[in-house]
């Protein structure tokens, strides 16, 4: 458990290994024990390398209410992570809300990413996702990115399923179009869902991620 300044616990899986480590962050009512955070646990202990994955607050394991969860919460909980327990270059993988954060947190440690990669990013989901409490809404405003330039300038990589009736396809090529970098990789499954958690789709996570490794 890594303990927070507030007296809260996060629940959290890592590995030690060579760099850049794999940070994967968990979707919306997800945790660190879902399919995709499996898969790739064991890809880098496979192959030597660091990996971190957590619990939010109200998630998993994590202490809290999933009801009292905010996206400034939640960034904060990736920003700790990142900051106490993780060390040089990573590469973040981040899943549905996962993915709104992974873009958050690049833009508050510019220098500690070497590349993103999206699955179903769902930027400023508060905004467009019936989910979203009055609270999240509220809060979510303050970090809506669609709005203007994201400045972000590594390589990004987003996958999305255009079978998803979640997050519409259409958004991922949305935050590509506000992304400040070029190097942006849109791949689309035409039979992928929303969580692209079958077989082939873990395939495609491991040969999209290899690019960056």
């Amino acid at each position: 458990m890594l303990k927070l300044s507030d007296g809260s616990n996060l629940a959290y899986r890592s590995l030690a290994g060579s760099k850049p480590g794999i940070v994967f962050l968990p979707g919306y009512m997800s945790n660190m024990q879902g399919k995709k955070a499996e898969y790739l646990y064991e890809y880098c202990r496979e192959q030597g390398r660091s990996y971190l994955s957590f619990d939010y607050f109200g998630h998993g394991q994590s202490d809290g209410n999933l009801k009292d969860g905010t996206i400034s919460l939640w960034l904060d909980n990736t920003l700790a992570v990142l900051d106490e327990l993780t060390s040089g270059p990573q590469v973040i993988v981040g899943s549905s809300m996962g993915g709104w954060l992974m873009l958050l947190a690049a833009l508050k440690r510019p220098d500690r990413i070497a590349g993103l990669v999206g699955i179903a990013a769902a930027s400023d989901f508060t905004e467009t996702l019936s989910l979203a409490n009055a609270k999240m809404k509220s809060d979510g405003r303050q970090h809506l990115l669609l709005n203007n330039t994201i400045n972000i300038n590594c390589q990004v990589i987003l996958l999305h399923g255009m079978q998803d009736d979640v997050v519409p396809w259409q958004h991922s090529v949305k935050i590509s179009e506000k992304l400040a970098t070029d190097d942006v990789k849109l791949v689309f499954i035409k039979d992928g869902d929303h969580r692209l958690s079958r077989d082939q789709d873990l395939r495609d996570l491991r040969e999209n991620l290899q690019l960056f490794l």
